[in-house]
């Protein structure tokens, strides 16, 4: 079984809207073989499958909604192997939004 892992961050922008981001997480020598990763969103989201080929950057999907979701996680090696991930989007709020006044 791969290491490779999925990890995410998530920042309250305020009026119940997130910033939010994916990327592989494991030993480099795994990530090296990683062709591209396809996450599969929510259907709500314009063009919800996202193709991610940049190593640097770990295959990081960085985008923003509302809710929390399961993404579908593909990751396609240079050999043509795959692996599937299913990652659970969790936005625990950090930051309280203010009370109306």
């Amino acid at each position: 079984m791969s290491p490779l892992r999925v990890q995410q961050d998530a920042t309250y922008a305020g009026d119940g809207y997130w910033t939010w981001s994916v990327w592989l997480e494991g030993p480099a020598a795994e990530l090296d073989q990683v062709s591209y990763v396809e996450y599969t969103l929510d259907r709500t989201f314009p063009d919800p499958v996202r193709r991610m080929r940049d190593r640097e950057s770990r295959f990081r999907l960085a985008t923003g909604g509302w809710g929390e979701f399961t993404i579908y996680v593909k990751v396609v090696f240079r050999d043509g192997s795959r692996r599937s991930i299913d990652h659970q989007l969790s936005l625990a709020r950090a930051v309280e939004e203010p009370a109306p006044r």
